[in-house]
């Protein structure tokens, strides 16, 4: 069993038997202070061995604590020679020398090191003040005022209960401690209010008959007891260490408070009902200082909130990862500066932060988003408002600013943030497209500078300013999208094969799978008008799988009707390799068409797979499953080399700008053949692209391509002519 409950227990068991020992006997006294000394040498000992935070506080008060011992051995001894008790004598000048170590210890104790507990002392005040005032009216002032008992006398005896009110401010600064309550400073309250409870039956004992009792000295006991245990405890050494909480104003303390207020009119009443002089001096003095005490605490408690409540509005317009202004704050600054004048606003949405967040992870992403609200913030000092609208998205605010100098701001950030960022060891190269516009309607200015910066993103460019014209090629791509949606419900999308054919005969070996779009009402729509506008809107992932899964059914209807060619390719965007789950939908399609997964080629950009992560994730799983991987437009992208060693890849389709001039001597020859020797000497399958003219394909052919496409061989049709493949169009 532990120790401070072994000692608990049997302290406890003692106190109840020593009430059974009569009080003059010599075995009480033996009793008595046998626990007392037996206590003090058990806090010594627990302050020795805890080694507490507070370790200072905890030797004060055990110096009050054997200095209270010490008094009550004197008591006895001197009881014992003399044959009476003398009053006062040296024991009391003792006793009063331990009760401002006992105090003070303690309060040192229950000090709070973070903040400054400025309402826990009021409270303290508010108890102390309230039992003060009892003790006074009903103690101290009859006590003083009884000319038959000499004056020290009446001094040593009125210096008990003072102590008592200090002991009792103790009590509540213990229990109002903020943070968690550990179960030694539970004990030491305890004891803290059995010594109090005890000293306030011996005050009014001494005042009004004279005799002490063997009650009165089993509650000091309890208290030695409850000191020691706490001492003891290993919860002692935690009380001292900073918790960084606050104390709550919760219901428990709002009772005591308003039951001590209630005291004064409490003795007010009680002393009229009695029939005695009513001591308004003391009564009135009290409700004064208790009014004062209570004002104050309640003038610091509405402080606080009102501080918390400005805190939390400060939190609720502030961007918690960056600090800037949020959404909220920058709408209600922009109201505001569109009532007095014309703002500029300008909208930053970040370029390939989704790729950041994809290769090296959101914490690196998350310190990118800091790197530029930095950056950022750099750029304009003190000039307008910086705000983090939402993931990568910025906005800057500049009130009442000419169209002149809103355009300068924007040049100024897009310079800045054209150069890398250094972040976690990574040098990342991230710009923005800027969308800027002004006006005096807060709602469409900010509806404006979104348009401009959508058309800045799809026009590549760093940054732009709205016009008029933005409205309607917005309103167009719109209803685009939606007569899309349209046709891919109507079937209006339809696939078209173009032949991949053998060099140099040109035997068909492959077809790739290419969309075609008849509107009712428009005709043929260039794929390069709506595949962008797809990607946009997110209609391509719908559209892609309609692709894939049509091309794989076409692919098995031909080879079930004995003619097709050996494999089929089918281009995947960048939005569908982002997709969750997209090697499980190329998997479901072959399946479903009876398909071996050989058979089918996924082509791909570079810039799909440039920012790794997710796109190159889903590229991997396709070539685990053995689907066949080709860079489409080889030769055209960031890193194109580069991608050869992170991206697993079977076919690479150089771009159709190197055959164009291929047969003239110059640097496009040399950079073809510099693209077959990198696939020979990887293993990998080169398909030269746009191939037009017979010149282009005898070029390739001496270089060493052995694979070809374009219009010279086929152009893309519904229903290629296998029979006749290999015949080069004319």
């Amino acid at each position: 069993m532990r120790a401070w409950w072994s000692w608990m227990v049997a302290g406890a068991l003692v106190c109840a038997g020593y009430l059974l020992i009569p009080y003059e006997h010599v075995a009480s006294s033996v009793v008595y202070n046998g626990v007392g000394v037996l206590s003090s040498l058990a806090v010594v000992a627990g302050v020795r061995r805890r080694r507490p935070a507070a370790a200072r506080a905890w030797w004060i008060f055990a110096a009050g604590f054997v200095t209270y011992v010490s008094a009550d051995v004197v008591y006895e001894v001197s009881g014992h020679l003399l044959g009476f008790h003398p009053y006062p004598y040296w024991d009391d000048a003792i006793y009063f020398t331990a009760y401002p170590l006992l105090v003070t210890g303690l309060l040192r104790i229950a000090r709070d090191r973070t903040h400054r507990n400025r309402a826990g002392l009021i409270d303290a005040a508010v108890v102390a003040t309230a039992v003060g005032l009892v003790y006074w009216v009903f103690v101290i002032e009859p006590t003083l005022g009884d000319l038959g008992i000499p004056l020290v006398e009446r001094l040593v005896t009125v210096g008990y209960p003072s102590c008592d009110v200090l002991l009792c401010a103790v009590v509540v600064r213990l229990l109002s401690r903020p943070g968690p309550r550990p179960p030694a400073l539970w004990l030491l309250a305890a004891g803290c209010s059995a010594n109090f409870a005890s000293d306030t039956v011996w005050s009014l004992g001494q005042a009004f008959s004279g005799d002490s009792s063997s009650a009165t000295n089993a509650g000091f006991m309890l208290a030695y007891v409850l000191w020691a245990s706490a001492a003891l405890h290993p919860s002692m050494a935690r009380i001292g260490h900073s918790t960084g909480e606050r104390a709550r104003f919760g219901h428990g303390r709002l009772v005591v408070l308003g039951a001590c207020t209630m005291l004064v009119p409490a003795v007010l009443f009680l002393q009229g009902a009695r029939g005695e002089r009513i001591d308004w001096g003391a009564i009135g003095t009290g409700a004064v200082v208790l009014f004062l005490l209570v004002v104050t605490r309640l003038g610091g408690f509405v402080r606080r909130t009102q501080q918390q409540s400005a805190q939390l509005e400060d939190l609720a317009l502030r961007d918690d990862l960056t600090g800037l202004a949020n959404r909220r704050r920058f709408e209600r600054r922009l109201a505001a500066a569109a009532a007095t004048g014309s703002p500029q606003v300008c909208l930053l949405d970040l370029n390939g932060f989704k790729q950041v967040n994809d290769r090296h992870g959101h914490a690196v992403g998350d310190r990118l988003l800091i790197a530029v609200a930095d950056r950022l913030g750099a750029e304009l000092p003190g000039e307008g408002l910086l705000a983090r609208m939402g993931g990568d998205e910025f906005a800057v605010l500049l009130d009442d600013a000419t169209p002149a100098r809103g355009d300068a701001v924007v040049a100024r950030l897009a310079a800045a943030l054209g150069r890398p960022f250094e972040v976690a060891g990574h040098e990342l190269l991230v710009g923005a497209a800027i969308g800027i516009a002004g006006g005096a309607d807060p709602v469409e200015v900010l509806r404006r500078a979104d348009v401009a910066m959508y058309a800045a993103k799809a026009g590549q460019a760093r940054f732009r300013r709205y016009d008029a014209g933005l409205d309607e090629r917005a309103g167009e791509e719109a209803r685009l999208g939606a007569e899309m949606r349209a046709a891919l419900d109507a079937g209006q999308f339809h696939l078209v094969y173009q032949p991949i054919v053998e060099l140099p005969g040109g035997g068909l070996r492959y077809v790739e799978a290419l969309l075609r779009w008849n509107h009712p009402g428009r005709g043929p729509v260039s794929p390069a008008e709506f595949v962008p506008v797809a990607e946009r809107n997110g209609l391509i992932v719908e559209l892609g799988e309609w692709i894939l899964r049509t091309a794989c059914a076409q692919f098995r209807a031909w080879h079930a009707a004995g003619a097709g060619p050996e494999r089929i390719s089918v281009n995947v965007s960048a939005r569908q390799l982002a997709e969750p789950g997209f090697a499980a939908v190329v998997a479901d399609a072959l399946a479903a068409a009876g398909m071996a997964p050989g058979e089918l080629i996924v082509e791909v950009t570079e810039t799909a797979v440039f920012g790794g992560g997710a796109a190159v994730r889903a590229v991997e799983e396709l070539h685990e499953l053995g689907v066949q991987v080709a860079l489409d437009d080889f030769g055209t992208g960031h890193s194109s080399l580069g991608l050869l060693q992170t991206v697993p890849v079977d076919v690479l389709k150089v771009d159709k700008s190197f055959v164009d001039n291929l047969a003239m001597a110059g640097r496009h020859a040399v950079i073809a053949t510099a693209l077959i020797q990198v696939s020979d000497g990887l293993g990998l399958t080169a398909v030269a692209e746009g191939v037009e003219t017979a010149e282009q394909a005898a070029s390739l052919y001496a270089l060493g391509y052995r694979l070809a496409q374009g219009y010279h061989f086929g152009r893309p049709v519904p229903q290629p002519d296998f029979r006749g493949a290999g015949v080069p169009a004319r």
